[in-house]
């Protein structure tokens, strides 16, 4: 009887320690998790979304309760990276590409290039996830998946009444200050990201580029 009230204890002793660094531990399984995600550049034949050299379609979102059809406000005066991903709540993949993204903000700026995030997240979520990690750039709220439908970049592999319908194909678009999409960054493995400092030379590549190239 002792032994088995003595097993019940560490039992529970043992689950308390495990809730209470839950979060700790989670964290130390998506940086193991996403220790080698981040590649120099596109390096395959996937490429879904708007061809370079067409028209910005604009977006269907929300920020901070206002609706957003145009990225002007949020532009930069060389242009803006538009950064669609999966989700800030489930996909550490995506979390961890938005917070190096951050780290490299700075970078971004003295380019003249804004970033702008999107996911399908709600804006609640959203919010937290910024405040936890400083995330100082913009994150939209995709609206009924109307942005990723019409940017062509809508992940096919789910269907309404699924978790993660909604969800994009993650990848990033250049677009210049005229509108014009004028490069984009998508790899077929969604668990493989281009790093924030090799997309930045691509984006101040492709804005430099003259036109209809």
């Amino acid at each position: 009887m002792k032994k088995t009230r003595l097993i019940f204890v560490v039992f529970a002793l043992l689950l308390g320690l495990l809730w209470a660094f839950r979060a700790p531990l989670k964290q130390l399984a998506y940086d193991q998790l996403t220790r080698d995600m981040f590649v120099a550049g596109d390096s395959d034949s996937f490429d879904p979304g708007p061809l370079p050299g067409s028209a910005f379609p604009g977006v269907n979102a929300t920020w901070q309760g206002r609706q957003i059809r145009l990225l002007d406000e949020f532009a930069g005066p060389s242009g803006t990276l538009l950064v669609a991903a999966r989700s800030v709540a489930w996909c550490p993949f995506c979390m961890r590409q938005l917070v190096q993204l951050q780290a490299h903000k700075a970078a971004y700026d003295a380019a003249g290039i804004a970033l702008v995030a999107i996911t399908y997240d709600d804006p609640e979520v959203q919010r937290a996830f910024a405040a936890q990690w400083g995330i100082e750039y913009p994150i939209l709220h995709d609206v009924d998946t109307l942005t990723f439908r019409t940017l062509g970049i809508l992940n096919r592999d789910y269907q309404p009444g699924d978790a993660a319908y909604g969800i994009p194909y993650p990848g990033m678009l250049v677009i210049d200050p005229a509108g014009k999409v004028v490069g984009k960054l998508f790899l077929e493995d969604y668990s493989v990201r281009v790093d924030a400092g090799a997309a930045l030379e691509f984006a101040r590549a492709a804005l430099a580029a003259p036109p209809g190239r």
